[in-house]
C-alpha cells in the first residue's frame, strides 16, 4: 500500500467500489486501533476511504503511526485489499 509520508503525517487513500466498501474497511481498523489505542483520522464516502495517522499530542508524525500503519496494511491486506 502506498502510504504518503510527509512532515506531520502518514496519509494512504483507497478507492473503493462503493459507500458501503468503504465502511467496512473503516470498520476493519477499528479493533486493531483499539489494540494499539491510537487512532487514524478516516474520511471516506462513495469510491474512497482515507486513512490520516498522526499523533496530535505530541505533534506531528512518531512511532505509534508508523505501528499504526504497519497494523492496517494487515489488516487490509488479509481482507484482500491489494498492496
Amino acid at each position: 500500500m502506498n502510504w504518503i509520508e510527509t512532515p506531520d503525517s502518514l496519509k494512504l487513500e483507497l478507492a473503493t467500489p462503493d459507500f458501503l466498501g468503504a465502511f467496512r474497511l473503516a470498520q476493519a481498523v477499528v479493533e486493531p486501533a483499539e489494540r494499539l489505542n491510537h487512532h487514524p483520522d478516516i474520511a471516506f464516502g462513495w469510491g474512497y476511504i482515507r486513512f490520516t495517522l498522526t499523533t496530535h499530542d505530541a505533534g506531528g508524525l512518531t512511532d505509534k503511526d508508523r505501528a499504526l500503519a504497519r497494523l492496517i496494511t494487515e489488516t487490509l491486506a488479509s481482507l484482500g485489499v491489494p498492496a
